[in-house]
């Protein structure tokens, strides 16, 4: 009986690794003879470089001679771990005695092949990933050119900060929320701990605390170093002057003792 092991990988959470795993499968049945068929599944951000917990799995069953073929859908994904990694991973398995077939273009280097063959074979994979990596790369630069024009054009690109929304690509005041954080942080200014400020509220603590180091001024002044947060705070203009304690301001038992002092002085 054939021990085969299948890997798919997807780059994001939105992809299902499941029709992968389906297709690799009815192929693995199709193509040996009642095979005992191993999964393997990573769901990892295309522009992660992490080799992933399921592909580390594989390398270690691998290893453990528990896999006569791995059947994967892409293999030219793999590129993605580093120039060298097809190779490396190709050298690996047909060092612990392991064939590879790659359903998307129908590669098969097996240990059944001569040298030349092996070699031809490992080349045409190599050549896969260099060009998979370039592609890979010119779709990320194309995003990000996006996301600097998007910047350029004062729209907002991703998550809009606690206290506004984004509108046809443009951030928009969020009043009640915004009042409701800036509450939140008074209270921290005030002394409360970070979560007894968030307590009540939709602000998670993290966030309390985030905006608290990085965007205090934004909530209490309406003033930001983003030229889009501070567009769209002038919405709110005029803000009220922050309910928090003057840092000049003294404890009374403090001033108390002070008025004393000043009083027994001018006394003697």
């Amino acid at each position: 009986m054939s021990k085969i092991g299948i890997y798919a990988r997807v780059s994001t959470t939105d992809q299902d690794p499941q029709r992968q795993l389906d297709e690799l499968r009815a192929f693995a049945q199709d193509t040996y003879d009642g095979p005992e068929i191993h999964e393997y599944a990573d769901i990892i951000s295309g522009t992660e470089t992490d080799r992933g917990d399921e592909y580390q799995r594989l390398r270690g069953d691998i290893e453990a001679g528990h896999l006569d073929t791995i059947v994967v859908h892409e293999l030219s994904r793999l590129s993605r771990l580093g120039a060298g990694e097809i190779h490396e991973f190709l050298e690996f398995c047909l060092s612990h005695e392991t064939g590879i077939q790659d359903l998307e273009v129908g590669l098969e280097i097996s240990l059944d092949d001569d040298l030349v063959d092996r070699a031809v074979s490992q080349l045409i994979a190599g050549v896969m990933g260099d060009l998979a990596r370039v592609e890979h790369k010119q779709k990320l630069r194309r995003i990000q050119s996006g996301i600097d024009a998007a910047k350029d054009a004062g729209r907002w690109t991703g998550r809009p900060p606690a206290g506004f929304d984004v509108e046809d690509g443009y951030l928009r005041v969020n009043a009640d929320e915004f009042l409701t954080v800036r509450r939140a942080l008074e209270r921290v200014e005030q002394g409360y701990t970070y979560a007894e400020a968030a307590d009540g509220t939709p602000v998670a603590e993290s966030t309390l605390r985030s905006l608290h180091n990085d965007r205090r001024d934004l909530y209490f002044y309406g003033e930001a170093t983003d030229d889009r947060l501070q567009a769209a705070v002038q919405q709110l203009k005029p803000l009220e002057e922050p309910d928090i304690p003057s840092e000049t301001t003294l404890p009374e038992q403090e001033i108390r003792t002070i008025v004393r002092d000043e009083i027994r002085r001018h006394q003697q």
